[in-house]
């Protein structure tokens, strides 16, 4: 039970270091670690957040907003739970911080708004319910190689600069249009500029009536980016579990939210483990990742981007997060730099979906003989640059002529950048995919030109621009 307001511990900031501070409580009673401690500071009540116990009356915690203007001797005053945020309809069309408060300048929200604390275990095992629906978004490359669950998890992992945040956005836009539910989008140390577009846009494409967004930008204090995705899988579980709705869970970005807790630990001085990153990396990424759950009659479904820091698929924080999905998508810088966009990775991306059991045997198998063209196509790259395509033979020949069309008929544009392009955007569904990628593989493009495939919709475009071609 939560203590009364007369019974709660009372201190004072004994020092700070940047977003950590010390805390003295001379009665000794200490509030528990992940506690939420109110600071009385000169420009209003400032959330910090207990993180561990440095003696017998003081503790370490770590602010979740700027700690400028705060002097040893304040007062602060123990909440006796964690940050409880607001959830419900009532945050549906609005951007929440971290903390809870309304962040896009309208209007406060109501008093009686229910309130759930951020930290929660996820749901019991037994309770959950496996992910075996197929996930439709319209982007080919996407539902042939790695399809995603409903329920499940999926992350776009990529260098900078190879379209992470577009493809997320196309997601969304795609979702909108089909996907019955509630979206959560979670900017997680996201740029000003990127949070101020995504608003604008989903206002003016009226999808923001059925989205909450919670962001913690990349110039707030760490604690507030380390928190940001709990908030959202918060707002996310209670339109789960109260409300038995199905959830669209979008984070951008995920690499973000570890490099706020490696912030975070060495600031409250603990050593650090491999590559610099916080001793509890495994430990905190499952925190996150387990919560996203499906029980039976609801589910989150969660679509995450993943920064790889110099492209580096290596890194323990890009193996720590990618052992908690269902479907993996690879971003390549070298199909960004051929124009092959979406700029995914057939060969690197996979899904535990893409089994015959889930998607069927026709589908399964034109995806695996689609992987294996491109491969063979992979791995006689070499020789055909330096020897050029005329010295493979016939059947060698045939198979890099339809995997160059297979690549270039698996881009597409997207609707999200059609004002930079100026090429509408295209959604294909699963059959078309499936059919035009069955009509390159049996050889019926072999004749078309190249550029006939490239950037188009389902194959009936591509074989009415192949008819117009000379």
């Amino acid at each position: 039970m939560t203590a009364t307001a007369a019974q709660l511990p009372t201190g004072r900031v004994a020092a700070i270091r940047g977003p950590v501070v010390d805390i003295d409580f001379a009665d000794g009673v200490l509030p528990p670690v992940n506690d939420a401690l109110l600071i009385a500071a000169p420009h209003g009540a400032l959330v910090a957040e207990v993180q561990s116990h440095v003696d017998e009356r003081s503790v370490r915690a770590v602010a979740l907003q700027a700690t400028e203007g705060l002097a040893r001797g304040i007062a602060v005053t123990a909440t006796g739970a964690p940050i409880a945020v607001p959830v419900g309809d009532a945050v549906l069309g609005r951007l929440l911080t971290p903390t809870g408060a309304i962040g896009d300048g309208g209007d406060a929200l109501p008093a009686d708004v229910p309130r759930r604390p951020v930290h929660r275990a996820p749901p019991p095992l037994d309770q959950q319910s496996a992910a075996t629906h197929i996930f439709e978004t319209g982007i080919k490359v996407i539902d042939l190689l790695a399809p995603l669950a409903q329920g499940g998890k999926a992350a776009m992992f990529g260098g900078a600069g190879v379209g992470k945040t577009v493809l997320v956005m196309e997601l969304i836009n795609a979702m909108a249009a089909r996907y019955e539910g509630v979206s959560v989008f979670a900017g997680i140390g996201e740029r000003s500029r990127e949070g101020h577009e995504l608003l604008t846009e989903m206002r003016h494409s009226g999808v923001i009536d059925k989205t909450v967004l919670v962001f913690g930008q990349m110039n707030e204090p760490p604690g507030a980016r380390w928190r940001v995705g709990l908030t959202a899988l918060t707002v996310a579980e209670h339109f789960r579990d109260e409300q038995k709705k199905n959830v669209l869970l979008l984070m951008d970005n995920v690499f973000r939210f570890v490099q706020a807790g490696s912030e975070v630990s060495g600031l409250l001085g603990r050593l650090p483990s491999r590559v610099g990153y916080q001793p509890t990396l495994a430990s905190e990424v499952a925190a996150l990742q387990e919560r996203i759950a499906s029980v039976h009659g609801a589910s989150v479904t969660a679509i995450e981007a993943v920064y790889v820091p110099a492209d580096d698929f290596t890194d323990p924080a890009v193996t720590a997060i990618s052992a908690h999905l269902d479907s993996i998508v690879l971003l390549s810088r070298g199909m960004a730099a051929e124009g092959m966009y979406p700029a995914v990775d057939p060969l690197g991306s996979s899904s535990i979906l893409l089994d015959p059991l889930v998607v069927g045997d026709d589908h399964y198998a034109l995806a695996q003989k689609a992987r294996e063209t491109l491969a063979h196509y992979r791995e006689l790259q070499d020789i055909i640059s330096l020897l050029g395509i005329e010295e493979l033979g016939q059947q060698d020949r045939l198979i890099v002529g339809r995997a160059r069309r297979l690549q270039r008929f698996l881009t597409q544009p997207f609707v999200v950048t059609q004002a930079f392009t100026g090429q509408a955007g295209r959604s294909v569904s699963l059959a078309d995919t499936l059919a035009g990628v069955r009509a390159i593989l049996d050889g019926e493009a072999d004749d078309w030109p190249e550029s006939a495939l490239y950037m188009v919709g389902d194959i009936a475009e591509a074989r009415a621009r192949a008819a117009a071609k000379p």
